[in-house]
């Protein structure tokens, strides 16, 4: 079995408003995101899938995240947690992969990090 992980970061405002407590108030974050690729069979060049290709579909998927106040996206019910952040991220990954023609099976997770300290990990049940 082979894994890959690429990553990336945006940076993005929010509060949580079913939360008691400091991140009740609108703050920022320098998200990092790690994008975990997993699958058994490589193509011809010897790649389970191309780093350059996994860095610029999780990227897309970022910018419409990045320099906003993630409560104006509607999909996080105004409290966009890292798991919910986490999820979004992975659900337009598989988007992306299904436009480039990629089996979104081989997409294992996704990480984001609000700090070096605090981390959400979103993967499909199986």
């Amino acid at each position: 079995m082979y894994q890959l992980r690429v990553e990336s970061e945006f940076s993005a405002a929010h509060f949580l408003s079913s939360y008691q407590g400091k991140c009740e108030n609108l703050h920022g974050h320098n998200y990092r995101v790690r994008l975990w690729i997993r699958g058994t069979d490589l193509d011809q060049s010897g790649m389970l899938l191309d780093f350059s290709l996994l860095r610029r579909a999780l990227d897309k998927v970022l910018e419409t995240l990045d320099h906003k106040n993630l409560n104006d996206i509607p999909i996080f019910d105004n409290n966009p947690s890292a798991e919910r952040i986490a999820a979004y991220i992975y659900g337009g990954i598989k988007d992306q992969f299904a436009s480039l023609g990629l089996e979104s099976t081989l997409i294992e997770g996704v990480d984001v990090f609000e700090n070096q300290k605090s981390m959400a990990r979103y993967t499909e049940p199986n």
